[in-house]
């Protein structure tokens, strides 16, 4: 087990609550995008971008932290796991918003909106557990309800290619919304990968 802060410094604590709230942020702003006419999705994509820039801003800060501290709170390796982990939500999101902005797609299909629904689900959570990452055993229920809702998310994934592979749609407009669709897949793993790394913490700490 590593050596443990002092209990009044939170540094850590707050960058990762910091952190938690981009992933809320981004998620809602790809809420929006998704729900939004098409001339409307340059200017949410900007504004993705900024909280994809904000993320990476705090994953830096975290890692600077991390370099300088010589007293943490967890293990190093599960720390630097954790952010980098966060990170990769942030980034599959940014990614999947800037494709669909610079494919010029229509209208998207009912399945990628339960996609993002799930991921605002498993954002929510994971903004909630970021806050009380300081008493990580008492989490349990935020990693099981993850795990829960990315198996949704497979489901919802799988039914998607079916549907895009169906025939109904031509094939370079198959290619373009699977990109989308991929991205959005590994943002729900990530949020996975969270989820596991939060559980890896607690059970050390136990």
């Amino acid at each position: 087990m590593g050596l443990r802060l002092q209990p009044r410094d939170t540094r850590f604590f707050v960058l990762f609550a910091n952190a938690g709230t981009h992933v809320s942020e981004c998620c809602e702003v790809l809420r929006e995008f998704v729900a939004a006419p098409t001339e409307r999705r340059p200017e949410l994509a900007d504004r993705m971008h900024q909280v994809e820039h904000a993320g990476d801003q705090t994953t830096h800060e975290i890692l600077e932290l991390l370099n300088r501290a010589f007293i943490t709170p967890f293990d190093r390796e599960d720390i630097y796991r954790l952010a980098e982990r966060l990170d990769d939500v942030i980034d599959f999101i940014d990614g999947a918003v800037d494709l669909a902005n610079l494919y010029r797609l229509g209208e998207l299909p009912s399945g990628v909106h339960e996609q993002v629904d799930l991921l605002c689900q498993m954002a929510r959570l994971t903004t909630d557990a970021m806050r009380e990452l300081a008493k990580p055993a008492s989490l349990d229920a935020y990693w099981v309800k993850v795990n829960e809702l990315e198996n949704q998310a497979d489901q919802v994934n799988r039914k998607l290619l079916s549907w895009m592979f169906g025939g109904d749609l031509e094939p370079l407009e198959v290619m373009k919304l699977k990109e989308i669709v991929d991205e959005l897949e590994s943002a729900a793993d990530a949020f996975e990968h969270v989820a596991n790394a939060v559980h890896t913490i607690a059970v050390k700490e136990s």
